[in-house]
């Protein structure tokens, strides 16, 4: 063993030294010698940090995806839950003093549908975007604030998300009838002295705030990831995970 030498001159040192309160810090330091000769100290591997990484990115983006997708996803998670636009809370009291509120209901709960439809568009960007890792960006991640992956994904995929996102917002809200829904409150609201009209774009709305619900879940996956040991269910995710603490 290489370290042997080390081993023996230590152990020569502790006999030849008179037991002395001066030397009560010494047996201290011995045991700090034969950790750090027992322990590896080499750091992790580009490849390791690399592979580390990618693996837990592909869970946390799986996992938020399918949280998000499934029936009552967005619905029923009143952290990303889809309200009504701004436009529709406005004359909400109006409508439904003059017998609209199913409809408001209905219109409400036909976005989130949509939604739920449209977020699983976002998992093949985000598998193609981990491929295109760096290790300087492993790093900058794996080193980063909390939500480093979040922001990382974020500012890479939002745009191109937001381009295959409306077009499936927009087939799945004409299926689960949020296009004629919306098309009834805005004529109602018409004919109401003095409520103006709802100019809301339903697409652009409920495309935003659908990838606004789905970049938190993925946060939150995230800070699990960074924060719960358990959560990482891998060898290799507690190997390059535990490195950072």
């Amino acid at each position: 063993m290489k370290h042997r030498p080390t081993i023996i001159m230590a152990l020569i040192v502790m006999f030849l030294l008179p037991l002395h309160p001066a030397h009560a810090g010494f047996m201290d330091i011995f045991k700090g010698l034969g950790e750090t000769v027992t322990s590896d100290p080499s750091p992790l591997s580009e490849e390791t940090i690399i592979k580390g990484l990618k693996e837990a990115l592909e869970k946390g983006t799986q996992s938020a995806v399918a949280m998000v997708s499934k029936p009552d996803g967005y619905y029923l998670n009143p952290e990303i839950k889809i309200p009504l636009p701004q436009s529709v809370r406005k004359v909400e009291t109006i409508l439904r003093s003059v017998g609209f509120g199913s409809t408001v209901d209905q219109f409400e709960q036909s976005m989130n549908r949509a939604a739920e439809r449209a977020a699983p568009q976002a998992l093949s960007l985000f598998v193609d975007t981990i491929k295109q890792i760096s290790f300087d960006d492993a790093r900058k991640i794996l080193n980063g604030r909390d939500n480093e992956a979040t922001l990382y994904f974020k500012k890479r995929t939002e745009q191109k998300l937001t381009g295959l996102f409306k077009p499936v917002v927009h087939d799945a809200m004409a299926e689960v009838d949020t296009t004629r829904l919306f098309q009834d409150l805005s004529a109602k609201t018409a004919s109401i002295p003095l409520a103006g009209t709802l100019t809301q774009d339903p697409d652009a709305y409920v495309t935003a705030r659908a990838l606004d619900g789905l970049f938190l879940m993925l946060e939150k996956e995230e800070l699990k990831i960074r924060q719960d040991p358990a959560a990482r269910v891998t060898d290799l995710l507690k190997t390059v995970f535990k490195s950072k603490q």
